[in-house]
């Protein structure tokens, strides 16, 4: 049945410790699928001490027994993947096509969408986006676009994608030498480039989608793996400083071939407070000495970038909305700050102030950089918690910081994670199948 799977999305700007979440519910699924992104996500697991950084391979790879699934919706990026492959074997995991399959009808994101990408962030200047560079919206821009677009299982014919390659090559090369004064890109090298990533990754390309349908008519379980986060949507998100594609749950059934009740029960990932890359509106923003502390206890720098996240307090209206969005069941909280040290209050935005108005409902279309937030203060915890092992280890200040989330979000909070390893995690409040597989 459809309803034993399992969504995992961000609800805030991304880095809301995704991976975590999905490493813990892997071992319980047959099948984790990433269904949205590219290169541009970054999910981070820690496996007894080691830390592993993942960006297109589903992270259910550290798991045995679990098939991994490279969806349609991704923008996927062959030269990253291999790396990340090679990366993953170099570490004793045995990942091939008995454990990964990459849909044919995925896009590629190519050496001239990075190209674009760069050349416009540049040209930009201080009216910039904020991208990782890494082509994600050039790729999905060639999609609708269509006749420039290159889908990975055209790599199965390597002679005609040479050609298309060259031929793609030399339209790029036209527009940006008239745009920007580029110099040319080499499209026999990418051709060539092509080849190395045929040869490497032939054996897992196929048709993901009526794999993922047969195994819903099964009832085998599967987990969607999101990327970014919800506020990030190229539809609900702080546009434009947002991501191309559909990262909320709503993305699920498009971004890989299965039907809307597939997505089964939707659990959302938080902090307990929030964290922004690149350029966009972030009212609850500390741009000073409390997100300075942020950064640090919380090590907020991007996993795919390496930047320093911007940081600042919770903010629960924006939460919300994410949670109404995508019909989330269950939260999970990834990061409760083990032990805040200067920190005497932690805020929580329960409102805006707009023109002497009370916003209560959050609309990304507002002039999110001019409203005033309302803050509910409560009283900080000092004390180490990354030995807590049940709700009542926690110090009283965080368990009441819990319970006031759960009341503003109107969700019970399943897991709570209280550092990066595995056995770091409190269930609480869940109803989820197989989260109980965390604190293995």
């Amino acid at each position: 049945m459809a309803t034993q799977n399992v969504t995992v999305i961000g609800l805030q700007w991304g880095d809301e410790g995704k991976g975590k979440v999905v490493d813990a519910l892997a071992p319980s699924c047959r099948y984790v699928v990433r269904y949205c992104g590219g290169a541009n996500a970054g999910h981070t697991v820690t496996v007894d001490g080691e830390r592993f950084a993942m960006h297109l391979i589903p992270c259910g790879i550290l798991n045995k027994g679990v098939m991994n699934v490279v969806a349609n919706g991704v923008a996927f990026d062959p030269a990253v993947a291999i790396e990340e492959i090679q990366a993953l074997r170099r570490r004793g995991f045995a990942v091939g096509p008995e454990n990964l399959l990459i849909s044919a009808a995925a896009h590629l994101a190519m050496p001239w969408h990075k190209q674009a990408d760069r050349l416009s962030e540049e040209a930009l200047g201080g009216g910039r986006i904020g991208t990782t560079g890494r082509g994600i919206g050039p790729c999905y821009g060639d999609k609708a676009n269509r006749s420039t677009a290159i889908r990975v299982g055209e790599l199965l014919d390597a002679e005609r994608v040479a050609g298309r390659i060259e031929h793609i090559t030399e339209l790029k090369n036209r527009a940006f030498q008239a745009l920007y004064g580029a110099a040319p890109l080499d499209g026999r090298d990418i051709a060539q480039q092509a080849g190395q990533w045929s040869a490497e990754l032939s054996s897992m390309i196929g048709d993901s989608g009526s794999l993922l349908r047969r195994a819903i008519q099964q009832g085998r379980r599967i987990l969607f793996e999101g990327g970014q986060g919800s506020m990030l949507d190229v539809d609900h998100g702080t546009y434009p400083f947002v991501t191309s594609s559909s990262v909320t749950a709503c993305g699920v059934p498009v971004g890989a071939g299965v039907p809307p009740k597939a997505v089964g029960t939707v659990l959302g990932v938080i902090k307990c407070y929030s964290s922004r890359v690149g350029q966009g509106p972030f009212p609850t923003e500390q741009n000073n000495a409390i997100g300075d502390l942020i950064r640090q206890r919380g090590n907020e720098y991007g996993t795919t970038t390496g930047r320093p996240r911007r940081c600042g307090w919770f903010d629960a209206l924006a939460v919300r909305y994410a949670v109404e969005l995508s019909g989330v069941d269950e939260l999970a909280l990834s990061l409760l700050m083990d032990g805040p040290g200067r920190l005497e209050t932690f805020r929580i935005c329960v409102g805006y102030r707009l023109n002497n108005r009370m916003v209560e409902q959050y609309d990304p279309s507002l002039p999110l950089d001019r409203v005033e937030c309302v803050y509910e203060d409560l009283p900080a915890w000092q004390e180490p918690i990354g030995e807590a092992r049940t709700f009542e280890q926690l110090p009283q200040a965080a368990r009441r910081y819990v319970d006031r989330l759960e009341q503003l979000l109107d969700r019970p909070v399943g897991l709570i994670s209280v550092g990066l390893g595995r056995r770091q995690t409190i269930l609480h409040h869940t109803h989820v199948p197989g989260l109980d597989l965390a604190v293995r």
